[in-house]
């Protein structure tokens, strides 16, 4: 089963098989150009069980989506119990996305830089997905707590998250070589300095890693 942070129970449960076998196939050849015998050959189950399990293709791409969606929310979770502002919850999560672009590719790549609407049109968009409700709650947060400008909150999620799914496409796509987490701190600093709320200066602490 295609987990962020649960290891996958071996052996593994025949839908789990079915939903990771899914998931390969549909990151390495796009959607459109996987059959049903390939999702049951790779997962080494029958069709009569990937059709009373899921339904269709759709169906074991509607479950995988939606599986993977609550993968998200579970990290959101993790992040948003700890102690810390939301500007720091942010941070975590860019930090924590960045690392699992190198260690669940598959999972991020299905995630971030797969077109769902294409063959999943009654689900929410990823960007209306409830984890991202989550975010955007999370610089609503920022922006009251004067972590963020008084900015459209739109805005700040857009620089905030827009950058930071932009440069994990880009991983995605090869076009950045270098791990991404060895990145995540040049991006977070970038951003304090960019969203530091007008007037307010930054921690010295900051300031000096800048001019290092």
């Amino acid at each position: 089963m295609p987990y962020l942070k649960q290891v996958t129970p071996c052996p593994e449960p025949l839908d789990c098989r079915i939903l990771t076998a899914a998931l390969e196939l549909f990151v390495d050849k796009g959607y459109h150009k996987v059959s049903i015998h390939e999702i049951q050959k790779q997962a080494d189950v029958s069709i009569g069980s990937i059709y009373n399990h899921f339904g269709s293709k759709e169906g074991v791409a509607r479950a995988l989506y939606r599986h993977l969606l609550n993968e998200l929310n579970e990290l959101i979770d993790d992040i948003t119990q700890q102690k810390g502002t939301p500007a720091e919850q942010c941070w975590e999560l860019i930090r924590r996305l960045f690392s699992h672009t190198e260690t669940h590719r598959s999972i991020i790549a299905f995630l971030f830089h797969t077109k769902h609407a294409e063959f999943l049109p009654d689900e929410p968009g990823i960007r209306e997905s409830a984890p991202f409700l989550r975010l955007q709650g999370l610089i609503d947060s920022g922006i009251r707590q004067g972590d963020f400008p008084a900015a459209n909150p739109l805005v700040i999620s857009a620089l905030v998250f827009g950058g930071a799914i932009d440069l994990i496409q880009r991983r995605l796509e090869n076009s950045i070589e270098k791990p991404l987490p060895g990145l995540a701190e040049d991006f977070i600093r970038s951003l304090r300095t960019g969203l530091s709320p007008a007037g307010r200066k930054l921690p010295r602490a900051a300031t000096q890693c800048q001019l290092a």
